[in-house]
């Protein structure tokens, strides 16, 4: 019988639930369990495609579609796996789900209740994930006492007697803080925070403590003692400058041993021959580059949570420590070689809106014309053919109709498809999820991949305009990737520069710590040879 995990947090939010979670299931892949991982959100939006990065930080995109939140990317990169729309559930989807049965007459006049309308309703998409696996592990997110989780927690307190004691384990992520002043640890918020889950009626079966400081062996048994926990499942999460240590650290006090023995599991031991080695290679590397990642949220870093972590993907693949150096576009109009001329590389990132587009296109000159490395992706690529059109082509006036509407050379615009949906509703109607792609041989993208052809997600609305193809191609530039069903241009690159490449869909979507996406690889590869030839 499928077992399941439900992953709580308490005290304050960003305790790392989606790390936790990811690190479980990344150890009980490695005893050889098939294994998923699923989020809930609290949030009433249906989805947070609508929502701005700096309310919820960035959107991850799954093969599907969906537009989910950014721990779906935690729990992809940790497995290594592909998870679909049904591993990400709000509370907009769920209402909206007992709205339209209730509509339909589904519930037979019934009077329609949180329990058990709602609460089921949770169950059944708790129950959509489970296929072929052996263990399905769910994040509950928000913390113990927010009003939005009531129903959550609840369905998962029911899920345990509907299913058998043996077959639920609940994991709390709470917070010891450490006080300064006092010098010393406090473990008052974590029996405050469980003895509010005890109140729901859920008590935990494993405490995971976060913590900046090592925490001594009496206050992990005073946390035993106070929370009606077993010692060995209170265990330490310290931080750590390498989030992919974290398995490493629970494998260490036996969390998974733990684990499998509640939920009554015979399994091999780990094996983490593999991730060892990259976590090594992680505090190891021969060198060390800095890319200037030049966007508009650069002041929150889960705005582009998988860039940052493809780019260090791409160190582990070339034995390169991966600084990044934040670029506001906006400030950076006026002078921008103030702000590149101490980085190797370049990469603009997707976003949306006119603010801060001049500063991107300024920086991807300076990057052309110095021929610094530059990677485009999505708003990068697009804002990458501007740049081109206007500096090279001699198309001074060379825009999107997404900033200005008028211009009357629109490089990049609007399909006509898009034109219909957009004025009925934002959110979901872009183009999401993978789509194919058809790359040119002897061009950089082919070399990064070595293969024809391609599957990538996407997350746009605004496409490159066919009509300046010619243009541009006479000019230098090459249209390297295409979808040749739509006839959409998704790969661009400048044959006589170093590394210039822009795509159009987002690949920080599949790389892995363990396997690296090829365009992030040959990327920082050209950064840290960029940098040699500064030296």
């Amino acid at each position: 019988m499928t077992k399941y995990i439900f992953v709580t947090g308490g005290v304050v939010s960003s305790l790392g639930k989606g790390i936790t979670a990811s690190s479980i299931g990344c150890l009980l892949k490695m005893r050889g369990l098939k294994v998923t991982l699923q989020k809930f959100d609290p949030y009433i939006n249906v989805d947070p495609g609508t929502m701005n990065p700096y309310q919820h930080g960035e959107v991850y995109v799954t093969d599907d579609g969906a537009e989910t939140d950014l721990d779906l990317g935690h729990y992809e990169r940790f497995l290594d796996v592909h998870l679909t729309q049904n591993h990400n559930v709000t509370t907009g989807k769920i209402y909206n789900s007992v709205i339209t049965k209730e509509r339909r007459g589904d519930y037979l006049g019934a009077t329609v209740q949180v329990i058990p309308h709602i609460t089921n309703e949770i169950k059944e998409h708790i129950k959509k994930v489970k296929d072929k696996n052996d263990v399905v592990i769910v994040e509950i997110g928000g913390t113990v006492g927010d009003i939005e989780s009531l129903p959550f927690l609840e369905a998962i307190r029911q899920f345990r007697k509907d299913i058998g004691r043996n077959n639920v384990l609940y994991v709390h992520v709470t917070l010891v803080p450490y006080l300064h002043a006092s010098e010393e640890l406090k473990t008052k918020p974590t029996q405050h925070s469980v003895g509010k889950l005890r109140e729901i009626g859920i008590t935990p079966d494993v405490i995971i403590c976060r913590t900046e400081k090592t925490i001594p062996k009496d206050c992990l048994s005073k946390i035993s003692l106070f929370c009606n926990v077993d010692e060995k499942a209170v265990i330490q999460c310290k931080d750590v400058p390498c989030i992919y240590e974290v398995p490493l650290m629970f494998e260490k006090q036996g969390l998974d041993d733990i684990i499998v023995d509640l939920l009554k599991i015979k399994t091999k031991k780990p094996d983490l021959t593999e991730w060892k080695a990259m976590v090594k290679a992680e505090k190891t590397p021969q060198k060390v580059i800095t890319i200037a990642l030049a966007g508009k949220y650069t002041t929150l870093k889960d705005a582009y949570k998988s860039i940052r972590e493809s780019l260090s993907h791409g160190g582990l693949a070339n034995n390169v420590q991966v600084k990044i150096k934040s670029v506001d576009v906006e400030k950076a109009e006026t002078d921008i070689g103030k702000f590149l001329h101490d980085v190797d590389g370049l990469l603009v990132p997707g976003g949306f809106g006119g603010r801060g587009i001049e500063g991107k296109v300024k920086a991807i000159q300076y990057a052309r014309e110095h021929n610094m490395p530059f990677f485009g992706i999505c708003l990068g690529m697009q804002t990458a053919v501007i740049e081109f059109a206007r500096n090279a082509c001699g198309m001074p006036e060379a825009n999107s109709t997404e900033f200005n509407p008028k211009t009357k050379q629109p490089v990049i615009s609007l399909l006509e498809e898009q034109r219909k949906v957009i004025k009925v509703k934002m959110g979901g109607t872009m183009r999401l999820g993978a789509y194919p792609c058809h790359l040119k041989k002897e061009t950089k993208a082919h070399a990064a991949y070595c293969k024809d052809d391609i599957e990538e997600r996407h997350r746009h609305r605004y496409e490159f305009n066919n009509q300046y193809k010619k243009k541009l191609e006479d000019c230098g530039m090459v249209f390297s990737g295409e979808n040749e069903t739509h006839n959409l241009v998704e790969v661009v690159e400048i044959p006589g520069h170093p590394w210039f490449v822009g795509v159009q869909y987002h690949p920080e979507f599949k790389s892995r710590p363990t396997h690296p996406h090829p365009l992030f690889r040959e990327f920082i590869k050209h950064a840290a040879a960029y940098k040699e030839t500064k030296i």
